[in-house]
């Protein structure tokens, strides 16, 4: 789901009978009307918070892309949570900014969630003692299979038997017959890429 085009459109000074639009509304009587479900108030809300909320999420992730992708959240969530708003506890400003708090919370326990997937790959492909105990899950298929299917087909072919066959590096070396280091190259190779894919920001 994505904004109503009007949020992203420039705003307009006049209506057409000369009356203000929203842009020029005060923040209390933007907000009865955000409230009430008027795109036209999302729209200069939009225009009037993003900035802001592009600034603190910026601030907090410290990627570009990550505080874009939060902006955007953030007034999907202004919109899907319009009807719930009251005005009288609050300014719009705030209600904003209180949802691009929560927003970034969640982008932070994503990047989070995606740091410790990598490493619990990083760990798999690692040799273990054989009767070294290991997590039963070692990455949240839904997640990184979809990133898998984008390698080159040798990477893919060694992480797959690392990650769902639970293979050591030796192992894989001889199920495919390739030499080991020949596996421990596309294993290193590969989990970069899954780096660079799953962590915003990771240097290449």
């Amino acid at each position: 789901m994505s904004l109503p085009s009007c949020a992203l459109a420039p705003p307009a000074s006049t209506t057409t009978e000369g009356a203000p639009t929203a842009d020029h509304l005060p923040d209390e009587e933007l907000a009865r009307g955000l409230a009430a479900g008027d795109e036209a108030c999302l729209a200069a809300a939009y225009r009037r918070w993003s900035a802001l909320v592009h600034t603190l999420a910026r601030r907090s992730l410290g990627d570009a892309k990550e505080a874009e992708d939060v902006t955007q959240q953030v007034f999907l969530g202004v919109w899907r949570g319009h009807a719930g708003y009251r005005p009288e506890r609050g300014t719009v400003g705030g209600w904003i900014v209180g949802i691009t708090r929560r927003k970034i919370a969640d982008a932070l326990a994503a990047r989070t969630r995606r740091r410790e997937l990598v490493a619990s790959a990083g760990s798999v492909l690692a040799l273990a003692d054989p009767g070294r105990d290991r997590p039963e899950t070692v990455l949240d298929r839904v997640l990184v299979s979809a990133e898998l299917a984008r390698l080159p087909a040798p990477q893919r072919q060694v992480l797959r038997l690392a990650f769902y066959e639970d293979l050591t590096q030796t192992q894989i070396a001889a199920r495919t017959g390739w030499p080991l280091g020949t596996v421990k190259s596309h294993a290193r190779r590969g989990m970069h890429q899954l780096r660079l894919r799953l962590e915003p920001g990771t240097p290449s």
